[in-house]
C-alpha cells in the first residue's frame, strides 16, 4: 500500500559539494568507525549535533575520490541474523561515496551492518561523479551489487540512496537490469529502496531545469556538466521510459524521505512513489516527523533525524520513535 505525505521544493545535484565538505566533520566529531555492534546489542547513540561531518567528508573526498566512506566496503564482511542483509549506499549527482556517506556508513557499521558504498558513473580519480547516462550508471550499479552478494553470501541487499542515488538509478536498475525478478519476486536481488531526497519523477530544479529544457539547452548543459543532469529533468527520455508501467517493483519495499525545503529535486511531491502490484511504499516528510527540521537536498544525508527513519526502515520490526535534533540547511546535524 502507499502512504503519501505532502509539503514542498528542490533541485538536481549539487547537493553532493556541500554535503561532501560537510561529511568528514561529523565524522571527526565523534561518530568513528568502530566495528560491527553485538548481536543483541543496542543501538548506537544517535549522532545528533554532527554538523561539521559534512565539510570534513567533502574534503577527504577531494583526497579520496575514490575510496569508500569510513565503515564501507569491508568486503569480509558476513551478515548477522540480525542483519542479514547487506546495506549498499548510493550518493548522489557531483559527489562521491565518501563525500555523501561519512555520517551514514560509520553508524551503519556500528549498529552491525555491512556497509557498501560504490563510486559510479565518473572516471577514476575525480571526485564528481554519478554525472553519467544514467542507464550506464545503473550496469555498474548492477554489477556491484552482485559482487557484494557473492562476497557475503546473501540473498538480497537494501539500497540506501541519496537524490540520483535514491531514485531515478536504482529505479532503473530494479527495472531493467536485474535488481528484480517480477515474474518471481522471491528472487529479487533487492528487498528495499530508502531514498532520501530522491530523484524519481523529474526536477525543475527550482525553475533552472524548466527554464534549460523549454531553451533547449539541455544537451549544451549536459555537455559539461554530465548526461545525469538532462537525464533528471523532468519529463526526459529517461523518466518517461522508467515511468510508463508504474513507479515500483513486485517484492520491493520502498521508503521515500523529503523535505519540504528541498531546492535540487523540485517540487518536492516529485519525490513521492505509488505502490503497484505486490510493492510497498511509504512516503514521508521528514517535517511532519520533526517539524522544526530544517534540512534541504544537501544535507538530507547528514540530517540525524532522518537517518533514524533509515534505520527504521532497515529493521521496521525494531523501529523506534525518532529522538528529533537540529538539522541545519547545508550541515545536516
Amino acid at each position: 500500500m502507499s502512504d503519501r505525505s505532502v509539503g514542498r521544493r528542490r533541485p538536481v545535484g549539487r547537493h553532493g559539494w556541500w554535503a561532501a565538505v560537510c561529511a568528514g566533520l561529523t565524522l571527526a566529531l565523534g561518530v568513528g568507525q568502530g566495528t560491527a555492534a553485538a548481536a543483541g546489542a543496542p543501538a548506537p547513540p544517535v549522532p545528533h549535533g554532527k554538523i561539521l561531518t559534512a565539510p570534513l567528508g567533502a574534503v577527504g573526498s577531494l583526497l579520496h575520490p575514490d575510496a569508500p566512506p569510513p565503515g564501507a566496503d569491508d568486503w569480509s564482511c558476513k551478515p548477522t541474523p540480525e542483519h542479514p542483509r547487506p546495506v549498499v549506499l548510493l550518493h548522489g549527482t557531483f559527489v562521491n561515496a565518501y563525500a555523501d556517506w561519512a555520517l551514514t556508513a560509520p553508524y551503519l557499521k556500528q549498529a552491525g551492518y555491512c556497509v557498501f558504498a560504490p563510486n559510479y558513473g565518473g572516471p577514476p580519480g575525480s571526485p564528481v561523479k554519478a554525472t553519467a547516462h544514467i542507464p550506464d550508471s545503473a550496469r555498474q550499479v548492477a554489477d556491484y551489487v552482485d559482487r557484494v552478494l557473492k562476497a557475503t553470501g546473501a540473498h538480497q541487499v537494501d539500497l540506501v540512496g541519496h537524490s540520483q542515488g535514491g531514485g531515478v538509478l536504482p529505479r532503473w536498475y530494479l527495472r531493467f537490469d536485474g535488481g528484480t525478478d517480477p515474474a518471481h519476486p522471491d528472487r529479487n536481488k533487492v528487498h528495499s529502496l530508502i531514498g532520501l531526497a530522491p530523484s524519481n519523477h523529474g526536477t525543475t530544479a527550482s525553475g533552472l531545469g524548466t527554464l534549460t529544457t523549454e531553451l533547449g539547452l539541455n544537451p549544451t548543459v549536459s555537455a559539461v556538466a554530465g548526461q545525469a543532469y538532462s537525464d533528471q529533468m523532468a519529463g526526459s527520455e529517461v523518466n518517461t521510459t522508467l515511468d510508463r508501467d508504474g513507479d515500483t517493483q513486485p517484492g520491493v519495499a520502498y521508503t521515500v524521505i523529503a523535505t519540504r525545503y528541498d531546492e535540487v529535486v523540485t517540487p518536492y511531491p516529485h519525490q513521492y512513489l505509488t505502490a503497484g502490484p505486490d510493492a510497498s511504499v511509504r512516503n514521508i516528510l521528514i517535517q511532519e516527523v520533526c517539524p522544526r527540521d530544517t534540512s534541504e537536498h544537501l544535507s538530507m544525508a547528514f540530517d540525524s533525524n532522518a537517518l533514524q527513519l533509515v534505520t527504521n526502515a532497515l529493521d521496521p520490526a525494531h523501529a523506534r520513535p525518532v529522538q528529533c535534533g537540529l538539522s541545519l540547511p547545508v550541515l545536516g546535524g
